[in-house]
């Protein structure tokens, strides 16, 4: 299925394309400030529509993901990085999904808290 998605004024504008059926909820000092819930595809199956110069860039601790996010809004979108076998990955934030019915989600916690 292909989802559409964007940050919260609209100037970042992404797609991706896979099944969503399970999220992470992650309790590192990050995602459990920002409360996403997070959808990791492979990096080929996100289409980024805004250009990179538009965007902002956090990392932090072992810098393994780069998280973008809107300058204007502050909304955090996606991240990208690789996977534990060094494939490529983003990290869709799927509260920033159209469409997507959250209840019908299955949650797996993650305790990146002690990472």
């Amino acid at each position: 299925m292909n989802y559409k998605g964007s940050c919260h004024c609209g100037a970042i504008n992404f797609e991706v394309e896979g099944d969503l059926h399970e999220v992470a909820d992650c309790n590192c000092s990050i995602c459990s400030r920002l409360g996403t819930l997070l959808w990791f595809v492979p990096r080929d199956k996100l289409r980024v529509l805004t250009p990179q110069a538009s965007m902002a860039t956090y990392t932090f601790g072992t810098a393994t993901i780069t998280r973008y996010f809107c300058p204007k809004c502050g909304v955090h979108a996606f991240g990208e990085g690789n996977e534990p076998k060094g494939n490529p990955m983003a990290a869709i934030n799927v509260r920033c999904l159209e469409g997507v019915d959250f209840s019908a989600l299955s949650v797996k916690h993650y305790d990146g808290k002690s990472l």
